[in-house]
């Protein structure tokens, strides 16, 4: 492993072997339909709280990715995952008896990048096989960051809809991997990302939040590696949606001099239509990334339609009690470079 600046490059890089995301009922409506693992109509998944229903989602994504691997929870060095609720209670719920070492993470809605960064390190440490994943709920994440559904609280045009959905990957390290993974997308380089605070306090514009940190990581993974835009077939964020995007395209341009409309997608404004599903600003949520990762993005690849993409996750790191003392969100954003 080299590393220049915020970016690690993998000598061996590591490899995706499988993955599944999963979505709920609105998710499934989009124009990503045709692509999820899964779509569950009931997003209470007949259990007794939307956030249990979201650790099933989560635990239904995990068994749909290991058994596209072919392994075992025995087989899997540790697990990394995380979600938005308190303690990464989704998570630890979802996966609890399935036996694999757990490591739990939290980076908002950077979750996904977040864990395959970290995944990628512990494989080039010597780890053989490590699952990653993420999760959000939109009935357990308005309860927790805004309020309960029952109040019927009007949204403004910012804001963004939580996506219900989960999604989960297999990383594999190169040296240990079986002939037929060795074609698999692999992940070349990853930046960390520093954490961005310009102020923002309005928990109903998190785009706005997240767009400094992401025009960071990607200008600045563009610098370390001396590519540009053109080098990729996409450079996705993970949640901006519609407000966030528009200022991540000035942000970017002005710091770091380059144009990436051309190639950026949005996995907020890619899960849903914004004329027709009343999404406002797009979709959020660890699992907004997370389920368009391991769903349409991997699968593309695998189908030879993408063969290098910058997949840069973004996150609004706040909490109940940091918005209720009025503190303002800072952004986070990591970016995982995937080739195949």
């Amino acid at each position: 492993m080299r590393k220049n600046n915020g970016t690690y490059y993998f000598d061996e890089p590591p490899l995706i072997i499988a993955s599944a995301g999963v979505a709920g009922k609105k998710e499934g409506e989009g124009p990503l339909k045709n692509y999820f693992d899964a779509v569950f109509e009931d997003t209470t998944m007949g259990v007794n709280s939307f956030e249990q229903a979201e650790s099933a989602m989560l635990h239904d994504a995990f068994i749909r990715a290991l058994s596209k691997a072919g392994k075992s929870p025995s087989e899997i060095d540790m697990v990394m995952c995380g979600d938005l609720l308190d303690q990464c209670v989704g998570s630890c719920f979802a996966l609890k008896d399935l036996e694999m070492p757990f490591v739990g993470m939290y980076g908002a809605c950077s979750t996904m990048a977040l864990t395959l960064c970290n995944a990628c390190f512990a494989v080039d440490a010597g780890a053989n096989t490590v699952a990653v994943g993420a999760s959000s709920h939109f009935a357990s994440s308005e309860r927790q960051f805004r309020f309960p559904l029952e109040y019927g609280g009007q949204r403004p045009q910012t804001s963004q809809w939580t996506v219900t959905g989960a999604g989960a990957a297999v990383v594999q390290n190169p040296k240990t991997a079986a002939e037929s993974e060795k074609g698999s997308p692999h992940i070349s380089a990853v930046h960390i990302g520093t954490i961005t605070d310009l102020g923002i306090k309005d928990a109903n514009n998190m785009g706005a939040a997240m767009a400094p940190a992401a025009a960071r990581t990607i200008g600045g993974f563009l610098s370390d590696t001396g590519t540009s835009p053109d080098d990729y077939d996409m450079i996705v964020t993970g949640d901006l949606g519609y407000t966030g995007s528009t200022l991540l395209y000035e942000l970017i341009k002005r710091e770091y001099g380059v144009d990436i409309r051309s190639v950026h997608k949005d996995c907020g404004l890619m899960i849903f239509d914004l004329e027709e599903q009343d999404v406002h600003s797009g979709g959020s949520g660890c699992g907004c990334s997370a389920s368009v990762l391991c769903s349409y993005l991997l699968g593309e690849m695998n189908k030879g339609r993408l063969h290098k993409i910058l997949f840069t996750a973004t996150g609004a790191l706040m909490s109940p009690t940091s918005c209720k003392q009025g503190q303002p969100i800072p952004g986070i954003a990591h970016s995982v470079l995937i080739e195949i």
